[in-house]
């Protein structure tokens, strides 16, 4: 005999699934949403029910081939599709979906339903056994960018001022936002100014804001930025810009922890966090005169040096993916992948621009690209040209490594196979020869 079910017990087993479960009706519109829905999407199941799933879930497959219209329209069950979703609080999240129709008993589709899961920590243990990493929008496999990575933790909770250096397109601001995340202020805003996005005349009143009067078009009062990072973090993002009075000015807030405001009649308590970043080097900026050294020593409390992408090139695959993976999020495309020619020319190309200059060669190729995968011409005319230019040097270069190796085989032949002897009359170091042989797979027998 079979077991019946008894209906009181099923909204209890549909909210105690481990699963996210929504069903829609025939408009699309999300009729019934489970409790695991609610905890992966951050919507409750008020704010879901009777809207379209695509307002909910926001994926990236939402704006162009929907899974689950497709099931509702063909009768095709779609079995563990992975997709990325936008929570509520704007995080991406990967899920793997199943979706089907939903029918009565006579065969009329009434509407769909969509069970998922989330995997972020399946992705996680994937990257972690594959040895790569992903903090927040910091995407590496590099030690050097470990190394990097593994100091944020420490100096978010100093509290402490710190100097970020790095070429520009390192991501000094992805850093300086993590720092303010991992910290205590992490609840409190966090305010970036670049100080080389104004002149210095308007950036002090930026900064510090003005009063009304202070000048003829201040009709009314105007916080400025350390107004506006109260109890936060402030960014002074190029540093290295500001102008020397602006940086008395600076110096004269981080010593009081205080600020005026133009026109103001006293100085206002600054409870902020200061974080600098810089492209330049203020050793020699200091050496030269041009910024004091008074306020290097203040900001230097802590330094993180990020690296040029050209010293971590292995990041450059797991990039090309994130990016890949967020533009069709925010896109609505479907890009796969690039193909191998076209990764080989992205990691043969040195980035002046560093990874915003990489992010801005794949946007390149989303928009050329009228496939699923970035071709090699689908990249920036410069990073192709980049790429056939390595491949003429390795030309080029390729018979001068075969004689190099032959001569090595020869010298070593008439010395019958003595490293030293060979050494010497190649006129090289044993150590030297050594390093040669082993770029040639040459062994000494030979």
């Amino acid at each position: 005999m079979g077991l019946v079910l008894d209906s009181r017990f099923i909204p209890l087993i549909f909210d105690n699934i481990s699963h996210g479960i929504f069903t829609i009706d025939e408009e699309g519109r999300i009729t019934t949403f489970n409790r695991a829905a609610e905890e992966i999407t951050g919507y409750s199941r008020v704010e879901a029910l009777g809207h379209h799933c695509h307002e909910v879930l926001r994926a990236d497959h939402c704006a162009g081939a929907c899974l689950l219209k497709h099931s509702i329209d063909t009768g095709e069950r779609m079995e563990d599709r992975e997709v990325t979703i936008l929570t509520k609080r704007g995080n991406a999240v990967p899920l793997s979906i199943c979706t089907a129709a939903l029918m009565d008993a006579e065969g009329r589709v009434l509407g769909g339903v969509e069970m998922f899961r989330d995997l972020s920590a399946e992705r996680e243990l994937r990257k972690q056994l594959a040895g790569t990493w992903q903090f927040q929008d910091l995407v590496f496999k590099s030690a050097a960018m470990r190394k990097v990575v593994e100091l944020l933790p420490l100096v978010a909770r100093s509290g402490s001022t710190a100097l970020i250096e790095g070429p520009s397109g390192t991501g000094k601001e992805l850093v300086a936002r993590a720092i303010h995340d991992l910290g205590p202020r992490s609840e409190k805003p966090f305010v970036a100014v670049n100080c080389t996005a104004l002149p210095d005349t308007l950036l002090e009143s930026e900064l510090f804001g003005y009063m009304k009067g202070a000048f003829t078009d201040a009709k009314t009062d105007k916080p400025g930025r350390f107004a506006l990072a109260e109890g936060g973090t402030l960014l002074l993002d190029e540093v290295g810009d500001l102008a020397i009075t602006l940086q008395a000015k600076l110096l004269r807030v981080l010593e009081t922890k205080q600020y005026e405001p133009l026109g103001g009649r006293g100085p206002i308590a600054a409870d902020v966090r200061l974080l600098a970043a810089t492209n330049k080097d203020l050793v020699a900026e200091v050496q030269a005169g041009r910024f004091r050294h008074d306020l290097f020593f203040r900001l230097n409390v802590i330094r993180v040096r990020l690296p040029a992408l050209a010293e971590r090139k292995e990041d450059i695959p797991l990039l090309v993916e994130h990016f890949i993976t967020r533009m069709n999020r925010v896109q609505g495309r479907r890009i796969r992948r690039c193909t191998e020619n076209a990764l080989a020319a992205l990691m043969a190309y040195d980035y002046p621009g560093n990874v915003r200059e990489l992010e801005n060669a794949i946007e390149h190729g989303f928009v050329v690209c009228a496939g699923d995968t970035i071709q090699l011409e689908d990249l920036p005319p410069h990073v192709v040209e980049a790429r056939k230019t390595a491949l003429t040097m390795a030309l080029v270069a390729s018979p001068l490594r075969r004689a190099e190796a032959d001569e090595i085989r020869a010298a070593l032949a008439r010395a019958g196979g003595h490293r030293q002897k060979a050494a010497k009359e190649l006129g090289v170091s044993r150590n030297t020869l050594w390093r040669k042989m082993k770029r040639h797979g040459i062994r000494a027998g030979e």
